[in-house]
This record gives C-alpha cells, sequence and structure tokens, in this order.
C-alpha cells in the first residue's frame, strides 16, 4: 500500500510539470499585455518597458518559465501583478471559501443522485424511473450559467427567499478561525451568522450540484442494475430477507464502485469547474479569483492557480483509489 501511494505521488510530479507547460504556453501565446493592462493605454513606452523588465515578461519564454519553476521549487508561488500580495496568501484566504461551496454541491449531489438512482433501478421502467432519467439527461445537458441567472430571477429578484450574491449579508459579523464561515458560525456559538451563511450557500450549491446529481444518479441506477441480478441477490430474495436488507446490506455494498469513483472525480470537478458558479454569485472563491486573473492577464496567479487546482485533482484521485479497500475487502492494492 505504501509503495502505491509513493508511486502515485511520484507520477504527480511530470503530470503538474506537462500541466505547468501547456498553461504557460496558452497565456503567453494568447493577446494581451499585462503591462498595458496595468499601466493603461496612455502609459509611455518607457513606463510599459520598466513594468516588463520589472515583471520579467520582456524576457525569453524559456527563461521565464524556468523562473516560474525555480520559484515552485522554493515553495514560492509567486506574487499577484495587480495588488502584488503573496499568491499563497490569496489562496488560503480564499480557498476554503471553494472548499465549502464544492463540500455542500456535493453533499446534495450524492443524496439526490443516490436516491434517485436506487429507487430507479429497484423500479425499472415505472414512471419515477423514466421521469428520473429524463431529470437527469436535462441536468447533464443544462449549462450552469443559465442555470444560475434562472435561480436569481425566481428565488432572489422575484420570491425574495434567497440572497442574489455573496456569503454573508452586509451588517452580519462573524469572527473567522477557519474561513469556513458555517463551520465559524458554529464554532462561535454566531446564529445569526449561522443562518445567514447556510441561506447564501443554499443557490449556488444547488446550480453547481446539478450536473453531478445527473452523473451520480445515472452510474448508481446502472451499477445498481447491475447487482441487482447478480445471483447472490436472487440467494438473498430466496432466503426471505427484506427488499430494504437486500438492496442496502447486499446490492448497495456491492455497486459502490463505480458509484465513489464517479463521487471522487465530480469532487474534483466541482473544485476546479467552480469559476462560473462562483462568477455568477460573487462567491469570493478560487474560481472567481482564477477567472478574475484572466481578465486581468495575471500570469502569476493563473499559472499558479491551475497548478494548486491540478494538484488538489489528483489527490483526490488517490483517495478515490484507495477508498477502493475499504469499501470492498476483496479488492487488493498491487
Amino acid at each position: 500500500m505504501l509503495a502505491y501511494i509513493i508511486r502515485r505521488l511520484m507520477i504527480m510530479i511530470p503530470t503538474l510539470l506537462g500541466v505547468s507547460i501547456i498553461v504557460f504556453l496558452m497565456l503567453h501565446l494568447t493577446p494581451g499585455d499585462p503591462a498595458e493592462l496595468l499601466m493603461g493605454e496612455r502609459a509611455s513606452e518607457e513606463a510599459l518597458q520598466e513594468i516588463r523588465e520589472h515583471l520579467g515578461l520582456n524576457k525569453p519564454l524559456y527563461v521565464q518559465y524556468g523562473m516560474f519553476l525555480k520559484q515552485l521549487m522554493q515553495g514560492d508561488l509567486g506574487e499577484t501583478i495587480w495588488t502584488r500580495q503573496k499568491v499563497w496568501i490569496e489562496v488560503k484566504q480564499r480557498f476554503p471559501a471553494t472548499i465549502e461551496l464544492s463540500l455542500v454541491a456535493l453533499f446534495i449531489s450524492c443524496v439526490m443522485g443516490m436516491i434517485l438512482g436506487i429507487v430507479s433501478a429497484t423500479k425499472q421502467y415505472s414512471i419515477f424511473d423514466y421521469l428520473s432519467m429524463l431529470g437527469a439527461l436535462i441536468g447533464v445537458s443544462m449549462p450552469i450559467f443559465w442555470l444560475g441567472l434562472v435561480f436569481m430571477l425566481i428565488f432572489s429578484l422575484n420570491l425574495g427567499w434567497l440572497p442574489m450574491s455573496g456569503r454573508l449579508s452586509v451588517g452580519v459579523e462573524l469572527e473567522t478561525i477557519t474561513n469556513f464561515y458555517i463551520l465559524d458560525a458554529v464554532l462561535t456559538r454566531n446564529w445569526p451568522a449561522f443562518r445567514d451563511a447556510v441561506w447564501h450557500i443554499i443557490m449556488p450549491a444547488f446550480t453547481l450540484s446539478t450536473i453531478p446529481t445527473a452523473i451520480v444518479a445515472r452510474m448508481t441506477r446502472s451499477s445498481m442494475l447491475e447487482v441487482l441480478r447478480q445471483d447472490f441477490i436472487k440467494t438473498a430474495e430466496a432466503k426471505g430477507l427484506s427488499q430494504f436488507k437486500v438492496v442496502f446490506k447486499h446490492a448497495l455494498r456491492n455497486a459502490l464502485i463505480p458509484v465513489v469513483t464517479t463521487i471522487g472525480l465530480q469532487f474534483g470537478v466541482l473544485l476546479c469547474g467552480a469559476i462560473l458558479t462562483e462568477t455568477i454569485f460573487a462567491w469570493p472563491g478560487v474560481g472567481k479569483w482564477i477567472y478574475d486573473a484572466v481578465m486581468q492577464r495575471d500570469y502569476m496567479v493563473i499559472r499558479s492557480g491551475t497548478l494548486f487546482l491540478a494538484s488538489i485533482f489528483i489527490v483526490i484521485n488517490l483517495c478515490v483509489d484507495l477508498l477502493y479497500a475499504v469499501i470492498n475487502p476483496r479488492i487488493k492494492v498491487q
């Protein structure tokens, strides 16, 4: 097991190196000059040259990439071009917001997706089965940015039930300990802030969970149908076990392997793909931070932020692989 973990961690190095090269080339081959965005269109050529010299933008690409790798090996993610603040400090401030949103969205996806998948499999070809799979197909096909705007129009503007954006309402005070607002509100027993934070996260979390819910539902249904046809399920039914025990004690555990893989991958997708949701709802997470950096051509933020999210995605995949042996002891990691 230890050798397997070490081998997987070693594979991260060439993977992240490839990601860094692709992102670096894409940034420098697309039109736009960070110096002009920073100094303005009316800045003199001397001022532009000076800022390019300061940022190292006038050096050849291989030199700039070498400087970037050298910083990474020293544990330095660099500074943002606009605020001149350390990138790692920005990540520590914003990543808890992304984690909090992704965990709530993942919880919604797991609960709703697995319930829909299990009921659809046990009642195959019923009206519920057809409706749930139709809903899953619509959920996969629906653009997140459009759904987010529809939610805002209905639940914020028309009904006034939920706040439109942000993590807390203006005037609500909260002592931050972990930067996870819901957790901090519980730790400090600030129940008004807890209620406000929950109300703020509902709409973006449901928006972000739409596609993962549909994927988990379809995968759960498919895996459950395959297991329910096995001989040991028929044996359990022949012994007179209740439908509940057959489904949840015998069938579900054996059907969880592909479902766990899907859930783990979807968690990585939620972390890395929350850019649109965070931008629409003005959620101050890593996704919106990277989106703003793209608009401002902040090279260091884009490169470091992308590598950070790629590392998180790879680690999540490793954790999912290790969970296989926990779910099904028959599986041995070779």
